[in-house]
């Protein structure tokens, strides 16, 4: 997905210096007045969205910057609820409605090093089960807890999940507001032979990842240090140079190619990562040799890819 914003940026210029001044601010006054301002939660990084089972250390963790107008100062504090997607109802207590974990003081906020303001959240799957009322003995693999954030604001608005937009949910800003962390069996031995990854674009223009031609693959670190990488080809002229440019990647109709990496016999560990989607279009599924499929994505951010070892 290519937009020039340089031609669009001249082209709007071109307009306005042939409108009359007068008309010009008032066109101007008329926005800067009706305009409304709100606030964005940027992702800067997802530490950890695993929660192994019987783990009750286990956490969720994301560390986030908050944007708004006076460098996120209109910014009072940031709320925390915690729902639950039973990914089998019948074998399990069913989904849970959210309830509020806590809510966080914009005085317990850091600074970071774009000098705006910005918190480090994690909550542990005990905490998790204790908000939703669940027991422990009732989660499986791929169940699921939503963590949504809201920024509340000095003057009482509230901003969060339901008044995003594409434009916030992008690479650069990645301020979903909403992230799942998954309920997963305890690590274990990946299953050595030929994993298998079906790979989609939305748009139908390949995969661009961590930049706007091309990027990263998603990579596959072995615990004897090999790095393993697929993706699907982009094919914009830009990616050269990068993975997804390069000859090692999978070729495409612009939609969807399946790829496939190996993993040997006596491989202890297998970490997987997915680099970024840099417009939200990215989807994909991994399926073990054994013919399962134990992680499905669609427009994830970047951040380590949770296997989920119950299935294998």
């Amino acid at each position: 997905m290519k937009i020039n914003y340089k031609v669009f940026a001249a082209c709007m210029l071109t307009s306005l210096m042939f409108t009359s001044c007068d008309e010009g601010d008032a066109v101007v006054d008329d926005v800067v007045a009706n305009t409304t301002r709100g606030a964005i939660l940027r992702t800067i990084e997802v530490k950890s969205n695993e929660l192994p089972i019987g783990v009750d250390t286990g956490e969720f963790s994301v560390d986030l910057e908050i944007q708004s107008e006076a460098d996120g100062t209109l910014v009072d504090a940031l709320e925390v609820y915690v729902s639950f997607l039973d990914a089998d109802p019948s074998n399990g207590p069913g989904d849970v409605a959210e309830s509020l974990l806590t809510t966080i003081p914009s005085s317990e906020f850091g600074v970071g090093d774009r000098g705006l303001p910005t918190y480090s959240f994690s909550a542990t799957l005990g905490e998790l089960l204790g908000v939703t009322g669940i027991s422990a003995s009732d989660i499986d693999g791929s169940d699921q807890f939503r963590i949504r954030f809201a920024l509340i604001l000095n003057d009482g608005r509230s901003f969060s999940f339901a008044q995003n937009s594409g434009t916030l949910t992008g690479s650069y800003f990645s301020s979903p507001f909403l992230y799942s962390a998954t309920v997963v069996c305890p690590p274990k031995a990946p299953t050595p032979g030929v994993w298998t990854i079906n790979m989609t674009d939305s748009y139908g223009d390949g995969w661009q990842t961590n930049t706007g031609n091309g990027g990263d693959g998603i990579t596959v670190t072995l615990d004897d240090g090999t790095v393993l990488e697929v993706g699907l080809c982009s094919p914009y002229t830009g990616a050269a140079g990068t993975f997804l440019g390069g000859t090692d990647c999978v070729p495409n109709d612009g939609s969807a190619g399946v790829g496939t990496i190996t993993i040997p016999e006596g491989t202890l560990t297998a970490d997987w990562y997915f680099p970024g989607d840099e417009y939200g279009e990215i989807g994909f599924e991994i399926v073990t040799p054994n013919g399962n499929i134990v992680g499905g994505y669609q427009s994830a951010d970047a951040g380590p890819i949770t296997i989920d070892f119950c299935k294998d």
